[in-house]
């Protein structure tokens, strides 16, 4: 006959623990319920965001930069090196062709063992004379094989450094596409930033910007700085023509540049070339230490990773691309939002 046993109870202890848990839920579900919904960020904070993640964005643009220009230079001397293959492999041909038509004219004349002919040659001295010949052919046969041989070496090595180069250029368009990537999320969230503002806070934001921008323009005017070199000065009029166009990464002009491509730009005008990114920039010239050394179209980085750099335009001014949403401008050096680093004189 089966047992009947009574359920066995909870404890004290567990009820009380599953009572104050219940209640502590109860209690927070209600406390959400009533919150007030958290506060909009303000212009400036999100003016701040937006600056934060601007920086970001460039110092992967600069990145970028470097990569494509990797990119475009793997591209050139691959084209290079399969040129050269091209042109060995036909060199080679024609030493195979020569080769082994001297082979076949050889195998003609000198099938019969030479001390047979000799045997049985009726002239000896014109068999001699063959011979001679025939020894002759021979050595260039010799010196022919080393050529190929020489030539198969040098296209062994070609085309083990194109291979090396196309893995390069694979893992650096790899490497292009990621840092494009990364660029683009970060303007992506400072543009939803943006759009969480009004058209009155935008249209402030923008107001702030363009005053500050002819302040630092008249500042520069009315400063009294000694010009750059020939150069530098026809650099600094390049940019000051560029005034207004707009800033889109990985630009160099003419409708639009990012911070590097304005004075890469400005300088080649000048009849100078400069490299690309602005890290590669801080060794197209002598450093500048001082701002109160700088000359106007002297070649000024910020950052600590130098991932920004403009052209001195006197009394601590500058011209430069600033960042995504604004344009080529005038900006004191005090409000790029990194630190000056150094100037460079071209």
């Amino acid at each position: 006959m089966a047992s009947h046993r009574r359920p066995k109870q909870p404890s004290r202890a567990r009820v009380t623990v599953l009572t104050t848990a219940a209640a502590a839920a109860v209690a927070f579900s209600s406390q959400a319920a009533n919150a007030a919904p958290s506060e909009k960020p303000s212009k400036d904070e999100v003016k701040a965001k937006v600056d934060k993640l601007y920086e970001e964005a460039e110092q992967a643009t600069e990145k970028y930069n470097g990569a494509k220009e990797k990119q475009e230079k793997l591209q050139k001397e691959i084209s290079t090196i399969q040129d050269n293959v091209a042109r060995g492999q036909e060199e080679l041909n024609e030493l195979r062709d020569s080769l082994g038509l001297a082979a076949a004219s050889q195998y003609r004349t000198g099938s019969i063992d030479p001390s047979v002919q000799l045997f049985l040659s009726s002239d000896p001295d014109d068999y001699l004379d063959k011979a001679s010949t025939l020894d002759q052919l021979s050595s260039q046969q010799v010196e022919a094989l080393k050529k190929v041989q020489e030539k198969q070496r040098e296209l062994a090595q070609e085309r083990a450094e194109a291979s090396e180069k196309l893995k390069d250029l694979a893992s650096t368009r790899t490497e292009l596409g990621k840092k494009k990537k990364e660029v683009q999320g970060k303007l992506g969230s400072a543009q939803k930033l943006l759009n969480s503002l009004t058209a009155t806070e935008k249209a402030a934001l923008a107001a702030e910007e363009d005053r500050a921008s002819r302040d630092s323009a008249r500042d520069a005017l009315t400063g009294n700085v000694p010009p750059g070199s020939g150069r530098a000065a026809a650099a600094f009029a390049f940019a000051k023509s560029q005034l207004g166009k707009p800033y889109v990464y990985g630009a160099t002009g003419m409708s639009s540049y990012d911070c590097s491509g304005l004075t890469s730009r400005a300088y080649a005008a000048a009849g100078v070339q400069i490299p690309r990114t602005s890290e590669a920039q801080t060794g197209a010239g002598t450093k500048i230490s001082s701002v109160s050394q700088l000359k106007v179209g002297d070649l000024v980085f910020f950052f600590n990773d130098l991932h920004h750099v403009g052209l001195y335009a006197g009394n601590g001014q500058i011209i430069h691309a600033p960042r995504t949403g604004t344009v080529v401008r005038y900006e004191s050096m005090d409000t790029i939002g990194g630190p000056f680093m150094f100037g460079v004189r071209v």
